[in-house]
């Protein structure tokens, strides 16, 4: 129990900052809506953007979470300082020579790159045109966000996890700026993601020398640690890459307007982005947290306090992320006529993009439960198996693609992403269940079943509080959403205690703990 009030801590300090990111990046992206709408220039920064973060995924975040970190967090416990510092300075140099290669490729081949992830561009010269100028800019945050990345891994295993947190709060920061500065065009685009890549790697540097790191360019790029990384990564690589494509897949899908109507990539982008939220102030925060307590129980054969720990997880992840989904399907289109509707996000860009959020949201328990359950197989050193099943959930999505787009339009390009990670969710579990033993299944479906009861009620209590409050008009929209939302979790609290959740009186009596605490 201890290790999950320590993981609870750690993620409570990770989802603080993260909502800090999250809310500037939410003013971000309002700002981009409203100055772009799903058109042309939002569509380009969309595809030239999503380039580089995919290989921000395979080389950059995505390894820190699926190699770095369990083998710096073992490494630092087992080595000397000057050995784990060592290993740190053979990977940084391998970083920054494969990473740098890519950089150069990308910049040279944008315009074939643009035109095979947005073939329906081509039918346009001037967004293709515009895309690969704007691909072009922006390449090399690769690099920057790669070498962020890379702080957060060291950082982490070191247990420091607030600061590299902090870090995405600053590129949204630099695009808020720079887009109001530079107005419309690509120029505000471009500057605001490479001013914010710099940013986020500024500020770890200071931190990461205070542990201990001393920079070795180039002095070394043999360590049998590093082959170990290289072990773990390149599966993991294979995955993210699986799971990117998948990304990819609904870029070209959506770039079909004549199918799924103008601005489907910018579309799904906005509603994507929504999605994002709770999964970055919660999900992100919690699988980043309980990642070093993984590894340490795998690599010490603790099966039994690593069942633990993941259930505890998963029903953390189920009590939060059940009521979110029901709350964005409830209130999809007031939540997104309220926070883009203006400017050039006209009628059309609102309707589009609340569908399509409504369509990610049935997914998004599993999108959040899966990420922890792929943890636990990184810490067990199986990065195989998620990358198998990722490739499973990347032909579903294709054929799924095909069949939903054309009755479902956009909508069903974000139905098919939902229902493949749903079967991931599903398919990883019963596999970690054979691997692990059973981690209390029963009680799971329990709990699922209790939650998503409360979560239904929360539903219908929103929606009937959503016609009454936002239809009256005379309150201002921004309250009136905040009052139906504020309903809406009052509700749900109490329908937990209806339906007997025990997640929500195992909350209470932490909260009463604190309370006797306080007034002592």
């Amino acid at each position: 129990m201890s290790t999950n009030k320590a993981i609870a801590r750690s993620a409570f300090g990770i989802g603080f900052f993260t909502l800090c990111s999250r809310i500037l990046g939410f003013i971000r992206d309002i700002v981009i809506a409203r100055l772009f709408g799903v058109y042309v220039y939002a569509q380009a920064f969309v595809i030239a953007f999503r380039i580089p973060n995919l290989l921000r995924d395979l080389l950059g975040e995505g390894a820190a979470n699926a190699a770095l970190v369990p083998v710096f967090s073992e490494y630092s416990l087992k080595a000397s300082k000057e050995e784990f510092w060592k290993l740190c300075n053979v990977v940084l140099n391998l970083l920054l020579v494969i990473v740098s290669a890519i950089v150069v490729f990308g910049v040279f081949f944008s315009p074939s790159i643009v035109r095979l992830i947005a073939p329906g561009f081509m039918f346009s010269p001037e967004k293709l045109e515009i895309t690969i100028r704007l691909n072009r800019i922006i390449f090399p945050y690769l690099l920057l966000i790669s070498l962020s990345a890379y702080c957060l891994a060291v950082l982490n295993s070191l247990k420091a996890f607030a600061l590299p947190a902090f870090a995405p709060c600053l590129l949204n920061i630099s695009l808020i700026v720079f887009v109001l500065l530079c107005g419309e065009g690509i120029t505000g685009l471009a500057l605001g993601v490479l001013v914010g890549g710099i940013l986020q790697l500024a500020v770890q540097v200071p931190v990461l020398y205070q542990k201990g790191f001393r920079l070795r360019v180039f002095q070394s790029f043999k360590h049998p640690q590093a082959v170990t990384i290289g072990k773990l990564m390149l599966p993991r690589v294979f995955s993210s890459g699986i799971y990117q494509l998948n990304n990819f897949v609904d870029s070209i899908f959506g770039s079909l307007s004549w199918i799924v109507g103008e601005g489907g990539v910018a579309v799904l982008y906005f509603s994507y982005r929504m999605i994002q939220f709770p999964l970055g102030i919660f999900s992100n925060a919690l699988a980043q947290a309980i990642l070093p307590a993984f590894s340490t129980q795998a690599a010490d054969d603790t099966y039994a306090q690593l069942r633990q720990t993941l259930f505890w997880g998963l029903r953390t992840t189920f009590f939060v992320m059940l009521p979110a989904s029901i709350g964005f399907m409830v209130l999809a289109l007031p939540i997104v006529s309220i926070l883009f509707g203006g400017g050039k996000f006209d009628i059309y860009s609102v309707e589009r993009t609340a569908s399509a959020l409504i369509f990610y949201s049935i997914g998004l328990f599993a999108y959040s439960a899966t990420k922890m359950l792929q943890n636990a197989f990184f810490a067990l050193r199986d990065t195989v198996t998620p990358a198998k099943i990722a490739f499973l959930a990347l032909l579903i999505n294709i054929i799924l693609n095909f069949i939903l787009m054309s009755p479902l339009k956009i909508g069903g390009i974000a139905l098919a992403t939902s229902i493949s990670s749903i079967g991931t969710f599903f398919i990883l579990l019963l596999i970690l269940k054979k691997r692990l033993g059973d981690f209390d299944t029963k009680k799971l479906i329990a709990s699922f079943a209790r939650i998503l009861l409360a979560s239904l009620s929360m539903g219908a209590v929103c929606y009937f509080t959503k016609n009454r409050i936002l239809s009256a008009g005379g309150l201002n929209k921004y309250l009136g959403l905040a009052l139906v939302i504020i309903a809406g979790a009052l509700s749900y609290i109490i329908f937990c205690f209806i339906f007997r959740v025990s997640e929500i009186r195992e909350l209470w009596r932490w909260l009463m703990k604190k309370k006797l605490r306080v007034s002592r």
